[in-house]
């Protein structure tokens, strides 16, 4: 029997097949009237429904309706919590159903290859495992209200710089253990009824064209039978990406892709019967996603609040906490310096960013503790800069103080879509007050605000630092729960922070900042490429402490079944998280020291114990291999290992595991710095052998002039209006900087990495590719020929238009 979407299609046109396969604005899928096919309506959405009013835009300047601003991925991973994911999850799925929106634009789940990826804020964690089972359960949370879940980047949207063109580089096992493992659960686990494709190329081929990625992995292994929808403004070839299995284009193309379509299928390059399972796919998302009629959908803004609050609390990271200083207790003198503590820095920048419903301050929720607040100092110019009075006012406010609570961190040009971050340092006039301040005050401690690692050589000059991250619109008040005790914090980092940025695998690689970016680390990033090399670290990925003690015992390992007691032996109730890592001890491919494979999040009072016990999943043992194009199990000994994070291991046992035998994909003689760990040393040779080909040039030929797929900021080594763009650019972004606007400064960047196609794909049919071409001509220095050829198209495309409305 034929589904309602199969006798819908056949009932449709060719054009009107075609019409669906685009956006019909910025976030509404089209409709068509004369079948009764509605349009249903997307939002961004990773930590908050961002449905905006009136003017639109995907960078976040234009303000959007009230929402909870929940804490970021970043911070939410941090709770290793996935019944608190799926809760957030559940809100999330409430307030767009609200709206009547159906289709929720997160959770981001890219992985943090590098720490200075300008979005990280944006990203669960470093590792696959971890950031796949929280998404898996956020996605599970959202979509059981009835809208749509979108994970977001796929795939390997690893930086900032150059993000729609980039080619990134990756040898095919790295790139599935790691940049796609995470989106597995997300659509095997978590069973996401849409996945966004990412603007970036994937060794050659743009994602939203990528037959590997979306027709042999995404759609035949991991059996997915939702929607693909493109990044804003991804698309490349429409049709390429209709064939490979990319069916929905954002935002509308005002009907110039449909155009490509229907010529496609008439001249025999595109089938029919493949567009006919794309348009059958979306009208499934749209029946199954749209908005129930004269059912009242609301949300309680002051539960949300509360329930954003609660979010905060479980994903604050205590990193250090000398003679117990915190809790503060009942009395405690304090002095509250730091501008963050009045005018917080609570969520990150661009199209993720939410108009919060209310916004809780540090400063006015510890005034309502029974702490003795004795004031309130700014103590440094947020932006950077020194003010001797700024800093001497905190300085006298600290030497009256018991105790000093120190925010800093990093404000908001410091992290955003659009550009990465050119550095892993906090503001010097930041560090400056905090080592003054200690000379005053022995007990200072760091209430530390920002989405991503910094170096923190700082920290010495304080006993306690206490991680907010960016903790949504309730941080202020769980910020004051966790420094009174009211509630013990619980958070584990969920990313490794290294020394010193140079200690990073990816420091000398990153970004890649013209053709291509090359993942010459392979595997090892993150903690695996701290532990492999032995290599110290600031804090490392899973620490966390608490205002109790956890004992672990009495480690059982049998088949796939990991079974432990933990016992609460403090003096307060609090939670820990148990992290399950498996390391193989002798193995003919390289492999990491140790992977996380299990985690669990466990709540005990004073004194109690519990046994509790992790099932490890199919690939707990495995690895990728590249001949048999599958992961395998290799026969041989395994260390488990059970701790409170990477380098705090408590307990271990080993285990034979079966395995068949498969041929070794390597030749270990020729990847010896593989073999070892150091890629920071792997040659050009090495690289070619991993990869299995040469990698591309990785630089731009200047002597080719600038076409559809260079972008604005090429213009650097262009003439005519190529160079006046680059140039017009650059000095909007001095000029914001300059007048203290970073987060509109940094939009900037986004137009300075914008590719000339973009003029037409997202000019809402103003401009059409002939126009375009005449524009090119212009930006490669000849003027007056391109205009002219510009206004030609343009009165040919008015000719069309004229043509088409007598029809």
């Amino acid at each position: 029997m034929s589904s309602k979407e199969e006798i819908l299609v056949k009932q449709m046109t060719l054009e009107e097949k075609a019409s669906l396969m685009s956006g019909a604005n910025f976030w509404n899928t089209m409709s068509i009237q004369r079948l009764g096919i509605p349009s249903v309506m997307m939002t961004d959405g990773p930590h908050g429904v961002r449905k905006q009013g009136g003017n639109v835009d995907n960078l976040g300047m234009s303000q959007s309706i009230p929402a909870t601003c929940f804490p970021t991925a970043a911070t939410l991973a941090n709770s290793w919590d996935l019944n608190l994911l799926n809760h957030v999850g559940k809100l999330l799925g409430e307030e767009a159903k609200s709206m009547e929106v159906s289709v929720l634009l997160g959770p981001a789940l890219n992985i943090k290859r590098n720490p200075l990826c300008g979005r990280n804020f944006e990203y669960f964690s470093e590792d696959p495992f971890l950031a796949g089972k929280l998404a898996s359960s956020m996605i599970q949370g959202m979509q059981e209200t009835g809208i749509a879940a979108c994970p977001k980047h796929f795939a390997v949207n690893s930086q900032e710089e150059r993000r729609m063109v980039i080619d990134e580089v990756v040898d095919e096992r790295s790139f599935r253990e790691m940049y796609l493992e995470g989106f597995r659960y997300a659509i095997e686990e978590g069973k996401a009824k849409t996945i966004m494709s990412s603007y970036n190329k994937i060794n050659g081929t743009f994602a939203s064209e990528n037959t590997h990625l979306l027709h042999d992995i995404l759609y035949k292994e991991w059996g997915f039978n939702g929607v693909v929808i493109t990044d804003w403004g991804a698309n490349n070839e429409r049709v390429k990406g209709l064939i490979a299995g990319n069916q929905l284009e954002m935002p509308s193309s005002a009907g110039s892709t449909n155009q490509e379509i229907i010529e496609a299928v008439r001249n025999g390059t595109l089938a029919e019967s493949i567009l006919d399972q794309r348009v059958e796919s979306l009208l499934r998302l749209v029946y199954d996603t749209l908005p129930k009629e004269n059912v009242e959908n609301s949300f309680d803004f002051e539960i949300h609040h509360s329930e954003a609050i609660h979010a905060a609390e479980k994903s604050i990271v205590l990193l250090k906490n000398e003679d117990h200083l915190l809790p503060l207790q009942k009395g405690t003198k304090v002095a509250v310096i730091g501008d963050f503590a009045k005018f917080p820095r609570y969520q990150g920048a661009g199209s993720s960013i939410i108009n919060p419903t209310k916004l809780d301050n540090p400063l006015d929720e510890l005034l309502k503790t029974d702490l003795e607040i004795i004031g309130f100092a700014k103590g440094y110019k947020r932006l950077g800069g020194k003010n001797i009075s700024l800093k001497n006012k905190a300085l006298k406010l600290a030497s009256k103080s018991d105790v000093v609570l120190l925010f800093m961190g990093l404000d908001e040009g410091s992290e955003s879509e659009g550009i990465d971050r050119e550095n892993m340092l906090v503001r010097n006039n930041q560090i400056e007050l905090l080592q003054d301040l200690s000379k005053v005050n022995q007990n200072v401690v760091i209430v530390l605000v920002g989405g991503a690692p910094v170096e923190m050589t700082w920290d010495a000059s304080a006993k306690s630092v206490l991680h907010a991250y960016l903790s949504g619109q309730g941080s202020g008040r769980a910020i004051a729960n966790l420094i009174t005790g009211v509630v013990n914090p619980s958070g584990k980092l969920a990313e490794t922070y290294p020394i010193a940025y140079s200690d990073v695998s990816s420091s000398h690689l990153f970004p890649g900042k013209q053709m291509t970016s090359e993942h010459r680390e392979g595997i090892y990033f993150g903690y695996r490429y701290y532990d492999k090399l032995k290599m110290e670290v600031k804090y490392p990925f899973g620490h966390g402490l608490s205002y109790t003690v956890f004992e672990y015992t009495d480690l059982r390992v049998k088949g796939n079944q990991v079974s432990f007691t933990i016992q609460n032996t403090g003096t307060c109730s609090g939670e820990e998280v148990a992290q399950v890592y498996i390391s193989a001890l002798k193995s003919e491919v390289f492999r990491a020291e140790k992977e996380l494979k299990g985690f669990i999040k466990v709540s005990l009072q004073p004194k109690e114990s519990k046994k509790v016990s992790i099932k490890l999943d199919e690939h707990a043992f495995a690895y990728f291999n590249i001949l048999e194009n599958k992961w395998v199990v290799e026969g041989g000994e395994y260390r488990v290992m059970v701790g409170a994070s990477s380098r705090d291991i408590r307990l271990t046992e080993l285990t034979s595991v079966e395995g068949p035998h498969f041929a070794n994909p390597y030749d270990l003689f020729q990847l010896s710095h593989y073999d070892s760990g150091d890629v920071k040393l792997v040659t050009d040779e090495e690289f070619a052998s991993l990869l299995g080909r040469v990698p591309p040039v990785a630089t731009w030929d200047v002597s080719k002039p600038l076409g559809f797929n260079d972008t604005i900021g090429q213009g650097v080594y262009g003439k005519g209006l190529g160079k006046f763009l680059y140039r017009t650019a650059r000095f909007v972004r001095k000029f914001l900087m300059f007048i203290h606007k970073p987060m509109i400064a940094n939009y900037s960047m986004f137009v300075m990495n914008l590719p000339y196609r973009q003029v037409y794909r997202m000019s809402s049919g103003k401009i059409d590719r002939a126009m375009l071409e005449g524009l090119l001509v212009m930006v490669n220095g000849k003027f007056f020929k391109g205009y002219k050829q510009y206004r030609i198209a343009k009165k040919a495309k008015k000719r069309r238009e004229k043509e088409n409305r007598h029809d």
